[in-house]
Order: C-alpha cells, then sequence, then structure tokens
C-alpha cells in the first residue's frame, strides 16, 4: 500500500542533520554546495538530490517530501517506512516489545501501565549509573539524570506489537566521520546513557544465564557494568504479565554508531531470578544516611595528603565495632580535636560492609559531643 505524507507538520519535524544521515547510509555523498543553504549529494547509480542545511525554508516541508519520495523508490520501501527512518534518525531509540496478552495485539490498561512505568525505570537506573555505580539506588535522582529523562520523548508504538519506543536526542558530529567511531570517547551525555542501558542489559542477561547454569556467579559482580536492583526490578515489572520482552536499541544514524543494533531478550521465567537479583543486592547495598555516635580510636594520614583516616568505634546492630571512615580535611582536623579531648563525635553517611570490616561511604562528621566528662 503507497503512503503519502503530506502533513507540513510532520514533514518539518524531519531535521536537516537526519535527512543528510539518510543519505550517507543510503551511499550519497555531498558533492558541493548548492546557494547558500543547501547541497548537492550524488553517489554511484543513484539520482542526484539537494538536502537543505536548515529547515527555516519557505519550502522546507515540500522539500522533505520530494526526499522521502526518493528515498523509498531508491529502497524500495514505502514512505511511511522512510518517514519513521528519518523522523528519528537524530536519536537513539529504545524499543521495549513485550508478547501480548491477545491475539489483537492489545494489553490490558494495568499492564500497560506497568510498560511504561517499568521501561521509564529501566533508563532512570541507566541514567542515574553514569555517574556512581552501586548496586541500589535510593531516594530521589540527581539534577542530571532528571534532565537526561525529561530529554527523552515517548515514541509511537509500532504495529502488530505492544512497543514502548523511547526516543533520546542526539547532537550530531560536527565533523561526520568516514569510519565510525565505536569508542565515541566524546559522545555527548545521552549517547552515554544509551550505552550504559545496552551494557547492563547485557550484563543482567548474562547473569541469569549463568546462575540458570548453576554458576556460582552473582549479580554483585555486574555492578560495575550498571546492573542495579533497581533496574531488575524495572524488567520484572515489565515482564510479569507477558510471556517475552524484547529490550532493542538502534543508534542514531547522525552520529557514528557503536556498531550493530542490539537486542536483549528475556522470558517470564526470567522474572523469579531477577526478583532474587533484586533482592540479593539489596541487602548487600550500604545502609544510606546512617548516623553513628562513638569515640575516634584512629587517625591515618600521609603526609602529602589534607584528607585523613579515621577508626571509630560505635554501636553497630547492637555490637561494638571498629568503622573506618575517609573524611575531608575540615572534619578530619575537628576529629583530631575530638580525639585529643576524648570526647565523641557523631559521623552521618552510608554504611556500608565489607567482609567484616565496616566503612562509612560519603561520611561528614555532624557532631563533636564536648558537654561531658572524658572516658
Amino acid at each position: 500500500m503507497k503512503v503519502n505524507i503530506r502533513d507540513a507538520g510532520a514533514l518539518r519535524a524531519v531535521t536537516p542533520a537526519a535527512l543528510a544521515a539518510h543519505a550517507r547510509v543510503a551511499g550519497w555523498s555531498v558533492q558541493e554546495r548548492y546557494g547558500e543553504h543547501s547541497d548537492v549529494y550524488v553517489g554511484e547509480d543513484l539520482p542526484d538530490i539537494i538536502i537543505p542545511r536548515t529547515e527555516r525554508l519557505g519550502d522546507y516541508a515540500s522539500t522533505v517530501a520530494e526526499m522521502i519520495d526518493v528515498f523509498a523508490q531508491v529502497a524500495d520501501q514505502d514512505e511511511l517506512t522512510v518517514y519513521r527512518l528519518l523522523v528519528t534518525a537524530d536519536r537513539d531509540v529504545v524499543r521495549v516489545r513485550v508478547g501480548g496478552e491477545s491475539d489483537d495485539g492489545s494489553v490490558s490498561l494495568d499492564a500497560g501501565a506497568n510498560l511504561v512505568g517499568g521501561a521509564r525505570d529501566m533508563l532512570a537506573s541507566a541514567a542515574r549509573s553514569l555517574r556512581d555505580r552501586r548496586p541500589v539506588y535510593h531516594g530521589r535522582m540527581d539534577r542530571e539524570a532528571k534532565e537526561l529523562l525529561k530529554r527523552v520523548r515517548l515514541g509511537q508504538t509500532d504495529q502488530g506489537s505492544f512497543v514502548v519506543t523511547l526516543l533520546t536526542p542526539v547532537v550530531p558530529q560536527q565533523v561526520p566521520m568516514l569510519v565510525p567511531d565505536p569508542e565515541d570517547l566524546n559522545a555527548p551525555i545521552e549517547r552515554q546513557m544509551t550505552r550504559c542501558l545496552v551494557k547492563a542489559l547485557c550484563a543482567t542477561r548474562e547473569m541469569v544465564e549463568r546462575t540458570t547454569a548453576g554458576d556460582e556467579g552473582t549479580f554483585d559482580e555486574s555492578v560495575a557494568s550498571g546492573v542495579s536492583a533497581n533496574l531488575c526490578e524495572a524488567l520484572v515489572r515489565i515482564i510479569h504479565p507477558f510471556p517475552t520482552l524484547d529490550v532493542g536499541v538502534s543508534w542514531a544514524r547522525t552520529r557514528s554508531t557503536e556498531g550493530p543494533d542490539a537486542l536483549v531478550q528475556f522470558g517470564r521465567a526470567d522474572a523469579p531470578l531477577l526478583e532474587e537479583a533484586a533482592r540479593s543486592l539489596r541487602e548487600r547495598a550500604p545502609q544510606p544516611d546512617v548516623r553513628l555516635k562513638g569515640f575516634v580510636r584512629l587517625l591515618k594520614r600521609d603526609q602529602e595528603d589534607i584528607d585523613g583516616t579515621i577508626g571509630l568505634a560505635a554501636d553497630v546492630d547492637g555490637r561494638q565495632q571498629s568503622v573506618k571512615a575517609t573524611l575531608y580535611h575540615e572534619d578530619y582536623e575537628r576529629a583530631v580535636q575530638a580525639h585529643q579531648a576524648k570526647v565523641p563525635v557523631v559521623l552521618a553517611g552510608d554504611l556500608d560492609r565489607v567482609g567484616k570490616r565496616w566503612r562509612l561511604l560519603n561520611p561528614h562528621l555532624v557532631n563533636v559531643i564536648v558537654d561531658r566528662e572524658p572516658d
């Protein structure tokens, strides 16, 4: 069936960068400038085309329509398919596809809400893991992660299945590379988020298979790859009502790709393993926002450092324990004074246990208690 797109608003949603990227992928290359705002593209056994550099042209919508018609004829595709490729060409696209509850591809309202919410939580875990890999994330997202999610758009679902499409805009490279750079060290933060999501999903899939095969490896090993209790719980939230879950990623054509498009698959049978993984990761995660009161028993600081490590004798789970904490310069100096005065201090931070040793992460000295007799 031939579909002609003539809606000016829809056509203007296709950016000049998307047109140029699509043309390069299809075999065209820039030959010369055409006027002030366009370029001539040529290719072997391809018709010459003119692509605008800006959408601020009076006939921009009609020009896009002409380009769609040419691209469709060359690729032997319908115009709607080409349009969908163009409108997402400058975005990383995450497609969360589930096996339907019914033959007509529809899902129940509650299942649909969980699908959208789980997809959002899945991407949020990737955004939070950009700067700090943790087994579990508590509380609100930081400002950077919030701003990243605000820039993600919810796209249209695909025909014949139920798909949540997440569109993340990616800044094009100023000078397109002839050979894509898989490292892309200067990638914008939006691309870094998509990359983190793919890495974490692949690591999760691997750990599910290892666990199923009886491997002794645990999900703790995958925290460095971005796996967290939050990610596992997001996947469970999606999987429960559906027999299958496919998460596919298509890279923005306007920036050198990371290689082939990614696809990670899960099934309903994976849900119990992911639930157990989330529980295990939460148990092993540091206890957030803990306050400890005790005496400073250890002071250690290298001569060239301004920060220092202390050992605090404090009550942990009803037992006297030694908890180490690395304090910034001002807090360390206050801890030294408290030790000399033999008075207790109050520290706040995230309490973590490694083996039989305790440590306080992100610590700060809340108070030095001076209104008491020294022990």
